[in-house]
């Protein structure tokens, strides 16, 4: 294997304020970690890296080499032409940031596309960037496509080596082999290195899978702040309020539907909570219900998610 250095650059005056925050705490940084590419239903970690990087004050600590590590022809970059000529280029960015909560505490954020080769080069260089700044907890989130209903909270399945620190919550599979991603596979190597490291992966009902679902991004970042000790009320605030104009938008789409939709979503209900009460019995095998598919209710809400996605998800 090649050094993984070679795919990272270190920004000086980010790397020194680091430098000089451990220096005065030895406890250790907390690394969020997302990716844009893979699967992110109802764009959960999108939107959370969106709100703290828009949102709170920010440096460039590292910058990993895209050009390197994208493959343009797969997603090809956007350039702007006015008249006559090319006039902007949107470079693809993966970087390192340091960010500072509401209570100027210090984390570090990496976030851009996902790495579409060097997988296992790209993971040694974070776990090298983990323990160069002592980083003392990883953390990545993002949302999965389930057969849940929009009207009951927000489910969530912790991973990693660290699910302790999300009590009260259980995962929902014995086993499962699903296509791979940098962010698992990051998790996997640090995990394997010894190192501290939390999932957090939001359930998202899988008719609202495809566009902007606020609820989900709002419960996982409200997880990891339980988790981490982070104060963000900045960017809470930002995703409740979406939260609920998503939430109103959908039931008058629902209030406009016809009984078939209706029913379709009390099916969910009825499931959801069929399996909610065996839970709380004792017995995690619920009654049989039959649920709607996938197909069926992407078919109904296609209005809803054509509107949205017109808005760029607003």
């Amino acid at each position: 294997m090649h050094d993984p250095q070679e795919l990272y650059a270190w920004e000086p005056s980010g790397l020194a304020e680091v430098d000089a925050i451990a220096s005065r705490d030895s406890a250790g940084l907390v690394l969020l970690y997302h990716f844009d590419g893979y699967i992110d239903a109802g764009e959960t970690g999108d939107q959370i890296v969106e709100r703290l990087l828009d949102g709170l004050p920010r440096k460039v600590v590292a910058r990993f080499d895209h050009d390197r590590l994208v493959d343009y022809r797969a997603r090809r970059p956007l350039l702007t032409f006015q008249r006559d000529r090319w006039t902007a280029y949107e470079t693809p960015k993966i970087e390192l940031h340091l960010v500072r909560d509401a209570t100027a505490a210090p984390f570090l954020l990496l976030a851009g596309p996902e790495p579409d080769v060097e997988w296992e080069l790209f993971a040694a260089a974070v776990r090298q960037i983990a323990e160069r700044l002592g980083v003392r907890l990883a953390v990545n989130f993002h949302g999965i496509p389930m057969g849940v209903p929009h009207t009951r909270p927000v489910g969530i399945t912790p991973h990693g080596n660290r699910t302790d620190l999300m009590p009260g919550h259980r995962g929902y599979f014995d086993e499962a082999q699903v296509p791979g991603s940098a962010e698992s596979l990051i998790e996997y190597r640090l995990a394997e290195a010894g190192r501290d490291v939390l999932g957090v992966a939001a359930h998202v009902p899988h008719y609202l899978a495809r566009s902007a679902y606020p609820d989900a991004a709002l419960t996982a970042l409200e997880a990891i702040t339980a988790a981490t000790g982070l104060v963000l009320p900045g960017p809470t605030h930002a995703l409740r309020t979406e939260a609920l104009r998503t939430q109103e938008e959908i039931e008058r789409q629902i209030s406009e539907g016809d009984e078939e939709l209706v029913a379709l979503v009390r099916g969910l209900e009825h499931q959801y909570d069929a399996v909610a009460g065996a839970e709380s019995r004792g017995n995690l095998v619920a009654e049989p219900a039959e649920l709607p598919s996938a197909e069926e209710l992407g078919a109904e809400f296609e209005r809803f998610l054509a509107e949205r996605e017109g808005e760029g998800g607003a």
